[in-house]
């Protein structure tokens, strides 16, 4: 897929898709700074009741009882992007929901179905080997969730030296002092050098939404669920000679200093919780407390993940919907609230249906603004503005109707896609790219359909469909909008798949993976060989790793698998699966790999299966 994209504008489905502090809109000029209390983060994807439940309102914290809040186990789909500080997307980044993982395209793209999530919590993780690990969390509907999740590369600050009093800083103010302890992640006594790299997150920064870990969704010290308003948040990774993760060592502290920005110090409490933000469970957690020294705050931790300066505040949920002069739910529009004075919106995207639902401030009047999409239509790039709340409950607002203009309209895509020899196609999908982002729409029994808004100005948009049975798809295709209906007509998929991993369970079905296929080294300091293979078919993935590149056969002491319906096949589970490596060309080139076997199912104890399957993907880096 070649495609470009900046958010994730298809939802699915009207299951309370909560603004969040999501995509923060950038790059626009008509927008200035964020202003300090946007760090509200007005619209954090919490639950539709974030009120304090008394069976959990333990004495103490306790992650089993604390989970009871996110609802029952579910599956959801996710469609995402992972971009660098410039905003350029990162490819073969590492996605980890629930037990399903996937990697990241050439575009930075993830498409991960059928992920193993709670009804009101998901927790997504990012991973790459020269960035910090990134994440979010959120509320997953029942269609598919959009995510976008940027991450920052691990540049050492300083180099400091176990065993001595150390102070690392920045350039704010913002400082870290370490007393000469340290320890790997086994608990093992560290002795070296250390190297630190540290970040301050300032509640001004344009880019907190994307930057930042989870959501300001946390847990406090009696167990109860709290909104946060955040005063500044301090990312501190430390590594060893070897390249190791380090922690402060059991038993000892450090103390940190976060510089108060400046628009908040006329606001800030002369002590404020502590939170740090667990990179297991994907929420943030009440640790202590700061206090207020100057234009800083103050505090001592035990440990370096993220850490937060934040202050609670009431919330209630607004639900609302966008509808075109017909009725008909408009997809892919941001919606903006901007509460307190402020000059920057936080964002949510509306899904297939047109909803956007979320938590706001309380006893606030809001501004509400819609955007069609980042980049067009007006020197503001607003279709629609009004003022809304303030709000003591829970509330619906009536249909908010945006009718077309001279500077947007609307209008409703439909067509048919048709596998090569004339029939429709019944496995597969279409996406739509234009500038600012991208929709899917799956077919059924070859029809598709989206309902989008677009600017005059810019009308341009192309269509690429994929035919999962017979690992066909079509011309990436230009057309442009018209209103009310733009009809495409039949869409033909006739050209072959050059890449894919194909495989089979029990001598079951074929399952042929074409989507978002990537090859590669995945070396690093201690295994300068690595490889890495995946794809996915809209539905699932696969993702084959192993420590060589040398054409040869394996077992798992040097390859792994893992991926919806196969589980983990690996060295630490009981199995047979030979690996052929029977070639790793340069980059442009192909790298063909089988493997078949047996293996132990990693969820029903005693069930074994077989495996064989075909990997034929050309080679990124």
């Amino acid at each position: 897929m070649k495609i470009r994209i900046f958010l994730f504008p298809y939802f699915s489905d009207a299951t309370k898709l909560d603004f969040l502090y999501l995509h923060c809109k950038q790059n626009l000029s008509f927008m200035k700074k964020i202003h300090s209390l946007l760090c509200l983060l007005l619209f954090v994807v919490v639950f539709s009741s974030c009120e304090s439940n008394d069976d959990n309102n333990n004495s103490s914290p306790n992650d089993e009882t604390f989970t009871q809040n996110f609802g029952n186990s579910v599956n959801r789909d996710f469609i995402g992007q992972v971009v660098d500080s410039d905003n350029n997307p990162i490819q073969g980044v590492t996605i980890k929901i629930g037990s399903s993982t996937t990697q990241t395209d050439v575009n930075g793209v993830f498409i991960i179905n059928g992920a193993e999530v709670y009804q009101r919590f998901a927790y997504i993780t990012a991973k790459k080997t020269g960035y910090l690990d990134g994440s979010r969390s959120m509320v997953p509907t029942s269609g598919k969730n959009n995510v976008k999740i940027m991450l920052l590369p691990f540049a050492p600050l300083e180099t400091i030296q176990s065993g001595q009093t150390s102070e690392v800083s920045i350039y704010s103010g913002t400082k870290v002092v370490f007393d000469g302890a340290f320890q790997d992640e086994n608990g093992a006594d560290y002795n070296g050098p250390v190297s630190v790299s540290m970040f301050h997150l300032t509640p001004s920064d344009e880019n907190i939404s994307k930057l930042m870990p989870g959501m300001l969704y946390a847990q406090t010290e009696t167990n109860e669920q709290a909104i946060l308003e955040t005063f500044g948040m301090i990312n501190v990774e430390l590594r060893g000679s070897a390249g190791q993760k380090l922690n402060i060592k059991e038993g000892h502290t450090a103390e940190i200093t976060l510089r108060i920005d400046d628009s908040q110090i006329a606001i800030a409490p002369n002590t404020i919780p502590l939170w740090h933000f667990d990179e297991t469970k994907g929420y943030w957690k009440q640790d202590g407390e700061a206090t207020k020294v100057g234009n800083k705050y103050v505090g001592e931790v035990s440990h370096f993940s993220w850490w937060n300066c934040d202050a609670q505040f009431p919330t209630v949920t607004l639900t609302l919907t966008l509808v075109d002069g017909n009725g008909n739910g408009i997809s892919n529009v941001g919606v903006g609230l901007i509460a307190n004075g402020n000059t920057w919106p936080v964002m949510g995207y509306t899904d297939i249906d047109g909803q956007v639902s979320g938590l706001i401030p309380a006893n606030q009047t809001l501004v509400l603004n819609v955007y069609p999409d980042y980049f067009s239509c007006n020197s503001s790039n607003i279709i629609y503005t009004t003022s809304i709340g303030p709000f003591t409950a829970n509330t619906t607002l009536p249909n908010i109707v945006i009718n077309n203009s001279p500077t947007n309209l609307s209008s409703t895509v439909v067509g048919n896609l048709l596998k090569c020899n004339n029939t429709n196609v019944t496995n597969g999908y279409v996406i739509l790219s234009r500038a600012g982002g991208y929709s899917v729409s799956p077919v059924t029994n070859g029809a598709f359909s989206f309902n989008e808004i677009y600017c005059p100005s810019n009308t341009q948009f192309t269509l690429k469909g994929f035919d999962m049975d017979n690992l066909q798809v079509t011309d990436s295709i230009a057309y442009n909008f018209t209103a009310p209906i733009t009809n495409i007509g039949n869409l033909q998929a006739c050209t072959a798949v050059d890449e894919f991993i194909s495989y089979q369970i029990d001598g079951g079905t074929s399952v042929f993976l074409i989507q978002q296929v990537n090859g590669g080294s995945e070396g690093n300091i201690t295994n300068p060989n690595g490889l890495y293979l995946n794809a996915s078919n809209g539905n699932g993935s696969l993702y084959i790793w192993g420590n060589t590149d040398i054409p040869g056969v394996y077992t798992t002491a040097q390859f792994s698998i893992e991926g919806n319906g196969v589980g983990y096949i690996g060295s630490g589970t009981t199995n047979t699966v030979q690996f052929n490596l029977n070639q790793a060309g340069p980059i442009g080139q192909y790298i063909d790999l089988t493997f078949s076997g047996t293996y132990q199912d990693s969820q029903v104890a005693g069930v074994t299966h077989t495996i064989t399957g075909v990997a034929h993907v050309i080679r990124d880096n």
